[in-house]
């Protein structure tokens, strides 16, 4: 049977989108071809059809999740600092920390990305630039490539505390970290932190849980 373009998009998407999953939960390293394509409930020899290489699926997964990212949450802020805060308290809530493979590909994947080929590196780079674009712009609307270097800085710093509190056994001190890195993230960006119980806020859902 011969499928249209329309269902072979659709086939290449639906690839992408549950190996991005699958990335985040197991690892690049950790997923094998034959546990994407079953995932994604096709055949190995499926795969090549709508790919080169692994790594050119693994550098689509990783664009598609921070594209899905910057969607979801960073568009669907509020303007200005209000949005700023949104953005910190969806991703150092409880929720995102306790579900890597619905969250962000920068605090699930960072160490295997910097391991990863260039084509991989520069997807991820193009990715990232574009969650950084919408934080930059609520820093500093007019001028944000002005702050692009300072909201990268605070990028880093919240995927971090998410590493770092995903880590942790001890859950109670895994919040604390969660609650004080908001602090220390919207203290950078110049935010003064609404008084509410930061972790425990409610994350805005990616399209990882569509990253």
């Amino acid at each position: 049977m011969r499928y249209g373009k329309e269902h072979k998009k659709a086939t290449r998407q639906r690839i992408v989108e549950t190996a991005g999953r699958r990335f985040k939960r197991d690892g690049i390293d950790g997923s094998g071809i034959t546990a994407l394509m079953k995932d994604a409930g096709l055949t190995n020899g499926a795969f090549y059809t709508h790919f080169a290489s692994k790594e050119e699926l693994v550098a689509t997964a990783i664009a598609d999740q921070l594209h899905a990212q910057n969607a979801s949450v960073v568009e669907q802020a509020a303007p200005g600092r209000a949005g700023l805060e949104q953005i910190v308290r969806w991703y150092l809530s409880v929720q995102h920390r306790d579900n890597p493979d619905d969250g962000c590909p920068s605090a699930a994947l960072l160490d295997e990305i910097r391991r990863c080929p260039d084509i991989v590196k520069r997807s991820y780079t193009d990715g990232v630039l574009i969650v950084i674009e919408g934080i930059a712009a609520r820093l500093a609307p007019d001028n944000p490539l002005s702050v692009r270097t300072e909201a990268l800085t605070a990028y880093a710093m919240m995927a971090g505390t998410l590493q770092l509190a995903r880590a942790l056994a001890d859950s109670d001190l895994a919040d604390q970290l969660l609650d004080q890195g908001i602090r220390n993230t919207l203290a950078l960006l110049s935010v003064e932190a609404a008084p509410t119980s930061p972790a425990k806020a409610g994350p805005r859902t990616t399209r990882a849980s569509t990253t």
